[in-house]
């Protein structure tokens, strides 16, 4: 299958995506999720937990082939790190 690239603009992607995390699904989300990776199809809704993203994002496109799809990492403001340390998420 092809990959066609998204949709969407990449802020759009975010913005959508992180609207869908913060008021839909995180306050669903139990303890025992931070560090785990969270795939979120920013049309639908849908989403996959993993400790692994390409797992989560590898399920969620087998149910959804033309997702466009927001990776993050549960419990904290970016999906990895370049150096420097890890931050908690603050809203």
């Amino acid at each position: 299958m092809p990959v066609t690239g998204p949709h969407y603009p990449l802020e759009e992607i975010a913005r959508r995506g992180n609207d869908i995390y913060f008021n839909e699904i995180r306050p669903k989300l139990k303890g025992r999720h931070k560090g785990k990776f969270i795939s979120i199809d920013i049309e639908t809704g849908e989403y996959e937990i993993d400790r692994n993203s390409g797992a989560a994002t590898h399920r969620l496109r087998a149910r959804l082939p033309d997702a466009e799809i927001l990776v993050r990492k549960i419990g904290y403001r970016a999906a990895g790190r370049m150096g420097g340390s890890m931050h908690p998420e603050e809203r």
